[in-house]
């Protein structure tokens, strides 16, 4: 069998390695000619293909359509039996499984031997999605792609997998004139960008990623943040204990912050999020934190009931705290925000107070990065509006946070690390 495919995906595609990268600006054909090589390896030989993204709702949000697609131009719709939601060999045993990590990470799990799985768009995939995909693909000689068009440089996956990657990874940086099929119709789009906003073009089709996104909110408290060092490990003081502030979804996110409030400083010691689930995986995940617990902080919407429960989160809550007094003492609802400004700005005054675990805020540190106006595509102007997308929940629950304190207590508790922090003592771990 012939195949035509760019030079560099050529020198990498069939190259045993443990990681895959291709990264960079629109236009690369990195989507397709990664599905062309994966149904061309799968005709040689037998493989278990997952193909994942961090949400996927249906398999129209998935790289089905592309596969297809290519196994029809490479001349294999023989060889492949399509599927609605999969594409199975009908001779060597091959097939392609298609799901979302965020919501189907338990059942991804279970799956036995994939010898392949390609994330697309993992500059969108949490850190928590990685933690679990990669001891989960585990069989001899197994391989994990990445796809992605880099958004911000501070990234996880930009940082994880291409700043400073894994030792046995294959890094490829994919553009437009790495393509020799670039499509003459993108070539004029890409040619009228260049002249109207060169930063951009370098964003969109060199794959340069930004400092930050257009109309960030937080991104003068996140710079001054990361100069300040705190973004660090934040280790858990003894004795004091964590409270909890939630922005609800179902479709889409739950968030949870989890903070220590010490002296003058709040210590967001972890961070959660998930969707599609019900109350009691997020009490499950109180538990299996197994912090020292005081009260839980929720939104308005708590109270709201819930038609499949017939009760409302406020209730379970409680009675999970009832059932389990290790899980906290009381649940409280944070007042409605007037208007979301207020909320802003609560956040602004008291984010010189925050301290930050790295790792384990890592999933909410890039809410607060993405959390951004709103743009009006046709005047281009920014909103004082936030968009409401993947990354707002996390960045709503830091709102609920800061509106129920709005400026720092003294707590009457000694601070363990407090002449240290200022020395830079336990900052440098």
């Amino acid at each position: 069998m012939k195949i035509e495919l760019p030079e560099k995906m050529a020198a990498t595609l069939f190259v045993p390695s443990r990681y895959k990268v291709f990264w960079g600006g629109r236009g690369g054909g990195k989507t397709k000619n990664i599905g062309r090589g994966l149904v061309v390896r799968g005709y040689q030989k037998k493989q278990k293909a997952l193909c994942a993204r961090e949400i996927q709702k249906s398999i129209a949000d998935s790289v089905h359509a592309v596969l297809e697609q290519e196994i029809i131009d490479v001349g294999l719709k023989d060889f492949y039996e399509i599927q609605k939601t999969s594409i199975r060999s009908r001779h060597n045993g091959t097939e392609f499984l298609f799901a979302g990590l965020r919501h189907n990470i338990a059942n991804i799990k279970s799956i036995p031997d994939i010898d392949v799985a390609w994330v697309e768009e993992a500059e969108t995939v949490s850190k928590a999605s990685m933690r679990v995909l990669i001891p989960t693909i585990r069989a001899p000689g197994s391989e994990i792609w990445l796809s992605f068009n880099p958004d911000l440089e501070e990234s996880d996956i930009y940082q994880d997998f291409v700043v400073s990657p894994p030792s046995d990874a294959i890094i490829v940086n994919m553009n437009w004139r790495d393509n020799p099929w670039f499509p003459e119709v993108l070539r004029k789009e890409m040619d009228d960008l260049r002249r109207r906003d060169f930063k951009e073009y370098e964003h969109v089709y060199e794959g340069k990623p930004k400092h930050a996104v257009e109309g960030a909110i937080f991104a003068e408290e996140l710079r001054i943040a990361a100069e300040s060092q705190r973004f660090t490990k934040v280790p858990i003081a003894a004795g004091i204990p964590v409270q909890t502030f939630w922005d609800l979804g179902e479709s889409d996110n739950t968030a949870i912050w989890f903070v220590q409030l010490i002296g003058m400083e709040y210590r967001i010691v972890d961070y959660y999020q998930c969707s599609g689930v019900k109350m009691e995986h997020y009490i499950d995940v109180l538990d299996k934190r197994g912090y020292k617990y005081e009260e839980h902080c929720l939104p308005h919407d708590a109270d709201h009931d819930q038609l499949a429960a017939k009760t409302t989160i406020r209730k379970q809550l409680e009675q999970a705290l009832e059932d389990n007094p290790a899980l906290g003492k009381k649940v409280r609802i944070v007042p409605r925000i007037p208007r979301k400004a207020l909320g802003i700005e609560a956040a602004r005054k008291i984010f010189g107070q925050c301290i930050f675990d790295k790792e384990k805020t890592s999933d909410g540190i890039q809410c607060l990065r993405h959390y951004a106006f709103s743009k009006d595509m046709e005047t281009g102007r920014i909103s004082k509006e936030p968009k409401h997308d993947i990354w707002s929940h996390g960045a709503d629950a830091f709102l609920c946070f800061a509106q129920h304190f709005k400026k720092p207590q003294l707590t009457s508790k000694p601070d363990p690390f407090k002449s240290g922090r200022m020395q830079g003592s336990w900052m440098a771990q």
